[in-house]
Formats: structure tokens, sequence, C-alpha cells
């Protein structure tokens, strides 16, 4: 016996609506009274380390870590039922949640149109009344026409545009600059500076052969050397080396 769509959506209404594991029928325990946590797991590299460059309002045109598109065609999925499916081909869309302007814009126009924002006809996510709505899955960048019906203008000979924003920023956590941050078990390979004294580092270079590494000031390390039979010594508060003379020292 298959299991029922109604327990499906269950899973993923508690899942991605609530980041909690399922346990018992929506009838028996709802959404938030769930009490495992079951968060998405999210992979380093999957990451904008760029996000807060993302403007809250879309640019007119390229812009930093924002690339701009404006009418672009889609390609069909030819594995799914007809005109249900469009793929962009490109992925990590903005979404609204940056900003009210990032909502996609779609557009049904005939296919290889130049100019489908002006020319075509604009379809709206929550439809015309027709149960015609559609979903835009903003990572994939993937189109799909959720509601019961399409939109009479998606017809044969007729493509799909859209006009949104993606995110061309870094990902991962390479070359990201962290504030206040809490490492722990942190392993640092390289570093394109040495750390500085303050930050609990020597902020040094290179090492000097038979020589001790002392506070050169109050914020500087240095290395000092002396020669064979030398003591070290404190003179005008500064590390140094110098002969054991039995009057001076």
């Amino acid at each position: 016996m298959a299991i029922s769509d109604t327990q499906k959506v269950d899973l993923l209404w508690k899942k991605i609506g609530f980041s909690k594991a399922k346990s018992d029928t929506n009838a028996n325990k709802k959404a938030p009274n769930e009490a495992i946590v079951s968060d998405f797991i999210i992979k380093p590299a999957s990451i904008w380390s760029d996000a807060s460059s993302v403007p809250s309002t879309i640019p007119g045109s390229n812009s930093g870590v924002v690339i701009v598109y404006t009418g672009i065609e889609t390609t069909e999925d030819i594995t799914s039922t007809a005109r249900r499916t469009w793929k962009s081909d490109i992925i990590n869309w903005i979404p609204p949640s940056f900003g009210a302007t990032y909502q996609l814009k779609v557009y049904s126009d005939t296919a290889g149109s130049t100019n489908a924002v002006s020319n075509g006809t604009q379809l709206f996510e929550t439809g015309s009344g027709n149960d015609d709505e559609w979903y835009f899955d903003y990572q994939s960048g993937v189109l799909h026409f959720i509601g019961s019906n399409l939109p009479s203008s998606v017809t044969s000979g007729k493509s799909i545009f859209i006009s949104g924003a993606k995110y061309n920023g870094n990902t991962g956590f390479s070359g990201t600059s962290l504030t206040n941050a809490n490492l722990v078990n942190a392993t640092i390979t390289s570093l394109s500076a040495p750390l500085e004294v303050k930050d609990g580092g020597t902020g040094v270079t290179s090492f000097t052969a038979n020589s001790v590494l002392a506070a050169a000031n109050s914020s500087t390390m240095d290395f000092k050397t002396g020669s064979n039979g030398q003591v070290m010594i404190v003179t005008n508060n500064d590390v140094d080396f110098g002969d054991l003379d039995g009057g001076t020292y």
C-alpha cells in the first residue's frame, strides 16, 4: 500500500516550515506541537558568504554580487507534463526574502521572442483566478506551474521568460571575514599575513637562528641575539644580551 499524499505533505510541512521531525499524523500532532528538531544540513560550500553585500532593492543592472536578468527565455523540461516545468539553467537566484523587488517576474511569449517583457503576457504567482499558479525554486532556477491548470497563454509554440537576479558572490568560507566569531576546534592552515600580537600571535614572518623571541615594546615581538657566554639582561626597559663582567652585572 502506498504512502498517502496527505502524509507526505504533512512530513514536508513539518520539516520545511517548522524544522521538526514528523512523529505522528497531523490530526494527532500539529506541526507546532512536534518536539523533535530536524534542521536542514547546510553544506559550507553552499553558504553565500557575501550575502550582506546584496542590496535590499534589485539594481537596474549588474552590480557587485548581483547579476540581473531581464526577460530571459527558459527551456521546457520535456521529462515533465507538457509546458508544466521550465528550466533557467541558472542557480542561486536571489529570493524576495532579500527584498520585495527580487520577486521573480514571469512572462509567456512566442518562443525566441527578444522582448517578452513588453510583448508577452505577464503571469502572476497567485494565478489569474483559474487555479493556474506557478512556483519558482530560487536555488535551482526551475519554474513549475503548480496549480491545477496552465495559464491560458501558455500554449504550444510559446515559451516562458523570466526576470530577476542571481547571487554572484563568494560561497563557502574562503576569503570570508569573521567578526566576533567563536571558533571551536578550528585549524588555521595558512595566513596571508602573520597573526598580530594583539590577536595572540607573534607578528613575525621568519625566525632568527640562535635567538630569543621577546617583547620589543608593548605591542611588538622581536628576536634578540647574543654571543657565546653572554646573558640576557634588561637595559633601559629593553631586553638585550651582555657580558657578565662581575661589576656591572
